[in-house]
This record gives C-alpha cells, sequence and structure tokens, in this order.
C-alpha cells in the first residue's frame, strides 16, 4: 500500500511524534567493528564519509560507500562488520527513538534503507552540529538537538518512496475513519459513545485504543481539531464569529470564545485581526 505524503491518517499520527537522541559520534572504525544477529531497542543512521564495510538488516545486506546514508530501523535483526583487507568506515553515527504512541515510526512505514545523498555538505553540517550538540549538558541543546534529528529524519524520507507496512494497515484504516468521524461530525456533540460505537469498540477499549495511537485522549483531540479548523475559518474566511462557533460544535458564541481563548491564548477576534 503506497501512501502519499500528505496522507492524513499518517500525517495526524505525525503530531504526536516523540524524537529523542541516544547518541551520536563521527568515528574511525576499527578493524575489531563487528558484531552478529542483534536487535536493538533504537533506530541507526550511518552516514559513511570514507572506507568500505558490510551492513546487514533482516535479510538485506549492504556495502554501503562514501556519500550514501544507511538505515537500520528499531527492533531489526541486524548485523555488521568490516571486510577484510579494505579501509574501516569513517563515518557520523547515531542511535535514536522517533516514538508514536508505543510503536516507533519505522514500525508504521517502510522506507529503503540505503540512499545516495543529493546534497552531501548539507547533511555533513547537520551530522556535525548533532555531534556537537550531544557533547553538551545544557537544556537548549537538548531540545536543539530534536530539531536537529527530525530536519536529519525529514531530508532522508523527502527523497525514498514510503510505504504503510502490511501488519500496521488495519490500524492504520481504522485511525483514518475515526479521524473521518471527528470531521465530519464537528458540528455536534461528539461523545466518546458515539465515536466507539461507529468504530466498533467498547468505549473502555475505544479510551485505550485513541490513546495508544494517537497519544492524547479522544476529548483533547477533539478539542485540538476543533482549534484547528476554528483557526482556518477565522484566517481564511468572512464568516461571523457565531457562524465559526457553530461550524465547531459551539452553540453559544460566548462559550466558544471562552474556549478558544483558553486553548490559543488569544480571543477569536484577535487571533483573526493577527492572521489576516
Amino acid at each position: 500500500m503506497t501512501i502519499l505524503r500528505a496522507d492524513h491518517a499518517l500525517t495526524d499520527l505525525l503530531r504526536a511524534l516523540q524524537i529523542d537522541v541516544i547518541t551520536a559520534h563521527k568515528t574511525q572504525v576499527t578493524t575489531e567493528w563487528v558484531d552478529m544477529d542483534y536487535v536493538p531497542e533504537y533506530n541507526k543512521l550511518y552516514y559513511i564519509m570514507d572506507g568500505e564495510g558490510w551492513l546487514k538488516v533482516d535479510n538485506q545486506e549492504m556495502l554501503p560507500s562514501p556519500g550514501e546514508i544507511c538505515l537500520m530501523p528499531a527492533f531489526t535483526k541486524q548485523s555488521y562488520s568490516v571486510i577484510k583487507g579494505k579501509q574501516p568506515f569513517l563515518k557520523y553515527w547515531c542511535h535514536f527513538t522517533a516514538s508514536i504512541g508505543p510503536f516507533d515510526l519505522f514500525q508504521w512505514i517502510g522506507v529503503p534503507l540505503r540512499i545516495v545523498l543529493a546534497d552531501q555538505e548539507e547533511m555533513t553540517a547537520l551530522f556535525k552540529l548533532l555531534v556537537s550538540l550531544r557533547q553538551s549538558d545544557s537544556v537548549i541543546s537538548r531540545l536543539r538537538e530534536k530539531s536537529i534529528m527530525l530536519e536529519i529524519i525529514a531530508r532522508y524520507l523527502e527523497h525514498v518512496p514510503i510505504t504503510i507496512l502490511q501488519h500496521r494497515s488495519e490500524d492504520l484504516k481504522r485511525i483514518q475513519f475515526i479521524q473521518q468521524y471527528i470531521d465530519s461530525h464537528m458540528a455536534g456533540h461528539l461523545r466518546i459513545e458515539d465515536m466507539a460505537k461507529a468504530a466498533h469498540l467498547h468505549p473502555n477499549y475505544f479510551i485505550a485504543y485513541f490513546k495508544k495511537h494517537f497519544g492524547v485522549p479522544p476529548l483533547k483531540y477533539v478539542s485540538r481539531k476543533r482549534v484547528d479548523k476554528a483557526k482556518i475559518l477565522l484566517s481564511s474566511t468572512t464568516q461571523s464569529i457565531k457562524e465559526i462557533a457553530d461550524h465547531v460544535g459551539f452553540k453559544e458564541t460566548n462559550h466558544f470564545a471562552k474556549f478558544f481563548r483558553k486553548e490559543t491564548g488569544q480571543s477569536p477576534t484577535e487571533y483573526r485581526i493577527l492572521h489576516t
């Protein structure tokens, strides 16, 4: 099942993406560099600067060249080693997690594990900065490294086809149905019981399932979607505040205004003035 980059279900799930950088270095590999058939709980990226080596992910063997970057996803069997008689890798590398609820990003999607970089200077600069940030213990460095790691992942993904892994496709269909149900009932009173019934799930299980995949409880998600839709209508239409309130499920304008201010720190009118 190939997906578009704008796929509604997956892009909405990505709002809950949590990035954690475990380590990052630039290393000249030694001749003792080897490990076989282990399964890490984190993802790895190897950006090859020089030398040669052997990698294996599940049944896929790779002999990456300088200028290539290789992804070794979490929870997959992996092996690596030097090649006898060859100059070992000089590489930038990092270990990281990219969690969406209880799953890693690469447990949802399948991508090529090896790409040739078109802009090596830019990727080198990103890895160099990531390594530098890991050497600092400051709060700002921890925040910035997440941003840099996310940019590296995005640069990787923008050059490859993305597919939904087969064992996740049913989950994604259900998630997409839930999203569509919420979107189409935004103007009404969205109750957990009704959402659960539409998804053919018991309400208690629905709450747990929803939080597991969306990262927030159902009603919190609904509130966020209502704010998002209200922002779009405020900034792109001339509808009155009352009309917009009706569109996002509020029968009383004052109630909507209080809700909007609580969620955004601005009144609907203030938001419209600043964004039109």
